[in-house]
């Protein structure tokens, strides 16, 4: 076999790895509401997240994509084993974080992964101090700018939707209109599944699509079709998997849930996320769902929100990209030495 065929392969089971694990450390974002206010079981409620994360394949563009694959790192500098260790750099992140039950962002540590990685290459061809020539300011703007506000937009439309839910409901006893809360919940998470399914799935057809381009088996960055019920498929298979650890902080330690209020943190999220799809960003489906369950936290009282945990997700973030970049930038460097090496 072509030696080029049989890495691009390599390359494209780890990507789906990657889409793989993403679902499953995800998985608690779209479900953990559900969860909380006990609407479904854990199994049940994976399965149902499962197949509106795949239903999205059918309904949405490709635009978080191309932003992915080709528009923040300059593609002049990345191969495919520079994707190859930018993958291993994400993975790596995701389940370290998994493990410690931290609900960091696979968005964010994939990105992070491929810039580590590319900047190394280009440590390596032109110098240390041009290693951040690989990265496209306007689009990592953007992207930082977002790691900001995402949460802060889930946590405003969380508020303003319990506001209206207590002014629409104002004078309804709780008892009464929550049975109907809990079944419009099961509407809610399936709208924020499917909306982390349009989003993330497209970063991991990005990055297969890029693996394609650079080792010239297409002409032009375009998202094969295969690739996008590929990408899909792994993440909704993921999500199958669970991912009780991030469940639970999500769920029932952040703040106590409702079935009223784990409706409108979906809905916020889920808006929120879509909003991100619309405008071709690769949003953190981690980052809004934790600021939309603050966001109907605050409305009982600021102190409702653990605010020391949510302290310690914050840190989660910040690191993240630093963290998954040095992982993808050492990794690199492991494959260039054992190239020389050979």
């Amino acid at each position: 076999m072509d030696f080029t065929l049989l890495l691009v392969s390599v390359i494209i089971l780890v990507a789906l790895a990657f889409d793989f694990v993403n679902g499953f450390h995800d998985a608690a974002n779209s479900i953990a509401t559900v969860v909380a206010t006990r609407v479904l079981s854990p199994k049940l409620a994976v399965l149902w997240a499962a197949v509106f994360n795949f239903i999205a394949v059918f309904s949405v563009g490709t635009g978080v994509a191309s932003t992915v694959g080709s528009g923040m790192i300059d593609l002049k500098f990345v191969t495919p084993l520079v994707i190859l260790a930018g993958l291993v750099g994400a993975i790596t992140w995701d389940l370290i974080t998994w493990w410690f039950g931290l609900p960091s962002s696979s968005s964010h540590a994939l990105i992070g992964g491929y810039a580590g990685a590319a900047m190394a290459n280009a440590a390596r061809l032109r110098g240390l101090d041009r290693s951040l020539e690989v990265l496209i300011a306007g689009a990592w703007i953007k992207t930082l700018i977002f790691i900001v506000i995402a949460p802060l937009i889930g946590m405003a439309l969380a508020y303003g939707l319990m506001i209206a839910m207590f002014w629409g409901f104002r004078n309804a006893h709780p008892a009464r209109v929550d049975p109907y809360f809990r079944r419009l919940q099961l509407v809610s998470s399936a709208l924020l599944s499917f909306s982390h399914g349009a989003n993330d799935a497209q970063k991991t057809a990005g990055i297969i699509t890029g693996v394609l381009l650079t080792s010239g088996m297409i002409t032009k960055f375009a998202v094969p079709t295969w690739v996008i019920f590929a990408a899909y498929g792994a993440i909704a298979l993921g999500t199958l998997s669970g991912g009780w650890r991030i469940v639970q902080t999500m769920g029932s330690r952040l703040t106590r849930l409702r079935p009223r209020s784990g409706v409108c943190a979906e809905t916020a999220a889920a808006l929120s996320i879509l909003f991100a799809t619309h405008l071709s960003l690769p949003i953190s489906t981690t980052h809004v769902v934790a600021g939309s369950i603050a966001g109907v936290g605050t409305i009982q009282r600021v102190k409702a929100v653990r605010w020391g945990l949510a302290t310690n997700i914050v840190w989660a973030w910040v690191l993240t990209i630093p963290a998954s970049a040095l992982v993808g930038w050492l990794t690199m460097e492991v494959i260039q030495l054992f190239r020389a090496g050979q």
